[in-house]
């Protein structure tokens, strides 16, 4: 049993992956709330499920895709919010025994299509900065969880006059100039915003009963036409019937204005694909037609009977909506399916729980040798790259594109790639050093990646590129070369912060592990060099194509060079003997910190072609982590007495005096 139970921890990850793509059904007699999720609708200029949607739209309000339904009260009583007293908390991370009814997010957000007072009652608004609370007047109001604070939109409606002519004023301060109180302020509108379009992206928010009125409407049409041309001629008319009429055209065109969702797709023959209307327009456009589009009765149908409880109704009215896509949209019809398993799949958070349990059991190794918790850890990283290739593979064939596209997808190509290097090295050694960086750096860009998707503003990690972007060649060739440049450079200051922190805390520095962590950063950074250099020049190609010119010294292109010369200068100062393991190593930790400037730090600069905005979380986060970084090369330069394994500074080792010696030694 000893020798089996990593392949048994193994086994236990794989079947909670394979259980995550079993195809899920809701019960019969149930809202077939899955299969509506997978109706395609265009959003942001890309065609995606209620699904994506639903998730995209809470990522933006309340920072994760939960709606919790249950937690604890006042004197720690557990039920549903409306049952209990405050305060009010969600569940404690020591409550093991509490199962909190949530809501799906697609549930989510046929909740606020169809049953708009009722979603106004859940806390899904983050607010955590006292000062906004303080102003919002929320004291002892919301549910607290960890720290931080959930509101809901009943909650904040007393304030939005106030925060109207508040995001006025803070919209017209750039950004990197806001305070936090500001930036949270503008968070906080963003998802209001958010949150009120989505309610009228449907139907009419205050609709009760929105089938019946679509029907009515088109009764009436011919009607309204004849009164209109005799009122037109001076001739008696009903104009109790035609006020009406002026009513709905201007709540229409307010729909058309403020509806988020283009939930009408071009069906006709003629039509482009890319002529997809929200309701405010398809209901406009069916009172110029005198006739509605499908779609329009179908939501309608489906959001009444949702709304009153009739699922029956609800699952007719689905299934001969998608029986009429078919056909029509078949295209859209599967990549809802698609993306919406994708959605379920939830690779990158499974493959990053994964490497997490791999860095534990690899640093364990260490501590007693223990062979099992080596050979566990390996095959843990392993699944966890498998996964994590599956949804990359996944998510590029969701986006007809290559890795990355945009900061997000470059920090899941950072990960897979130093986490491809890492099993790769420990196929080699077979020390855990492989194990410990693969499973290390993969954790970090995908918690990286996950920030990123938090604090977009519009939680859609597949949105549409710029226009100078979208070209597949140039993101295949020079984007991926200069992202596996990005990888293969911080997989070797990875490397280097192990030497040092084993070499300075423990006695497990010993000269064959030194040795090996050498040949690893040499081997590495030779490799970052080539695709760097590579992934520059392909970049200076594509800039002359698309701006005219080679070179621009704009600040990204500056971070692409600093690393061409920095890992150059590596490689020649251990060629020429100016530096040896110990300085090998201080030089490639110095890396991490060009690198994670030229990834992160120029796109804040606001400034330049490449620019994605500034982020006040990500800039303090990269200063810790460069602060991090110079406090390891000044362990690395502690005199050798000061290393509690002898070995790691070598000091007695003679300088190497080029390539041929560093061969010798390498041999």
């Amino acid at each position: 049993m000893k020798k089996n139970w990593p392949w048994l921890l193994f086994a236990v990850f794989a079947i909670e992956v394979a259980f995550s793509l079993k195809p899920r059904t809701d019960k019969p007699d149930d809202f077939q709330i899955r299969e509506w999720s997978k109706l395609p609708v265009l959003v942001n200029g890309r065609v995606q499920p209620f699904d994506s949607v639903a998730r995209n739209s809470l990522v933006i309000i309340r920072g994760n895709t939960d709606v919790p339904l249950e937690g604890n009260g006042a004197d720690g009583k557990w039920g549903r919010w409306e049952t209990l007293q405050g305060p009010l908390t969600e569940r404690k991370w020591y409550q093991f025994d509490k199962h909190p009814a949530k809501l799906k997010p697609a549930e989510w957000l046929l909740e606020v299509f169809s049953k708009a007072e009722l979603a106004d009652t859940r806390p899904i608004f983050l607010i955590h900065h006292p000062e906004l609370i303080g102003a919002l007047k929320l004291q002892n109001k919301g549910v607290e969880k960890s720290g931080l604070r959930y509101y809901c939109f009943n909650d904040l409606k007393p304030g939005l006059d106030l925060m109207q002519g508040e995001s006025t004023r803070i919209g017209q301060i750039k950004q990197e100039l806001r305070t936090p109180y500001q930036r949270s302020f503008m968070n906080l509108h963003n998802g209001l915003i958010t949150y009120l379009r989505l309610k009228s992206s449907l139907k009419p928010e205050n609709s009760r009963d929105f089938a019946a009125e679509v029907t009515q409407l088109e009764q009436q049409l011919p009607a309204a036409i004849a009164a209109f041309k005799a009122e037109s001629a001076g001739q008696p008319h009903d104009k109790a019937l035609l006020e009406a009429f002026g009513e709905k055209l201007e709540m229409f065109k307010a729909l058309s204005r403020y509806a988020s969702l283009l939930i009408v797709p071009p069906t006709e023959p003629g039509q482009k694909k890319s002529d997809w209307v929200n309701v405010g327009d398809g209901l406009l456009g069916g009172l110029q037609e005198r006739q509605m589009p499908v779609a329009i009765h179908a939501y309608a149908a489906m959001t009444t009977a949702y709304a009153q409880g009739q699922p029956a109704e609800f699952n007719s009215a689905l299934a001969d909506y998608r029986s009429f896509l078919a056909g029509k949209l078949d295209t859209e019809m599967k990549k809802g399916r698609q993306e919406a398993l994708f959605n379920q799949f939830l690779p990158f958070y499974r493959s990053m729980m994964i490497y997490v349990v791999a860095l534990i059991l690899a640093a364990a190794s260490w501590l007693n040798w223990s062979e099992n918790l080596n050979r566990a850890a390996f095959r843990l990283v392993t699944l966890g790259l498998v996964i994590h290739t599956a949804g990359l593979v996944f998510r590029m064939f969701l986006e007809g594109r290559p890795p990355v596209t945009n900061l997000y997808s470059s920090a899941i190509f950072v990960g897979w790639g130093a986490a491809v290097l890492g099993v790769v090295l420990e196929r080699i050694y077979r020390n855990g050093i492989g194990s410990v960086v693969a499973s290390a750096v993969g954790f970090i860009t995908l918690i990286i990646a996950h920030h990123l998707a938090q604090t977009s503003s519009t939680g859609d990690t597949m949105e549409m590129m710029r226009a100078v972007l979208d070209t597949n060649f140039w993101l295949a060739t020079h984007v991926t070369s200069i992202t596996i440049g990005y990888a293969s450079t911080f997989l070797s200051g990875f490397l280097a912060m192990i030497y040092v922190l084993r070499g300075v805390f423990t006695r497990t520095l010993d000269e064959a592990t030194a040795k090996s962590l050498s040949r690893m950063v040499y081997g590495i950074v030779c490799f970052a060099t080539l695709f760097s250099f590579v992934g520059t020049i392909l970049g200076g190609i594509w800039a002359d194509q698309s701006w005219g010119r080679f070179w621009g010294w704009d600040p990204k292109e500056n971070g692409a060079l600093l690393i061409v010369v920095w890992n150059s200068l590596i490689l020649h100062a251990r060629w020429g003997g100016m530096v040896r393991e110990r300085g090998l190593m201080n030089l490639a930790l110095f890396g991490n910190i060009v690198t994670a400037w030229s990834w992160f730090g120029t796109n804040m600069l606001g400034v330049g072609l490449h620019s994605y905005g500034f982020m006040d979380a990500a800039f303090k986060w990269l200063m810790i982590f460069n602060a991090s970084q110079l406090v390891l090369i000044v362990l690395g330069c502690l005199p050798s007495r000061y290393w509690k394994s002898g070995n790691g500074p070598q000091a007695g080792e003679p300088p190497a005096a080029g390539p041929t010696a560093l061969k010798a030694q390498a041999g």
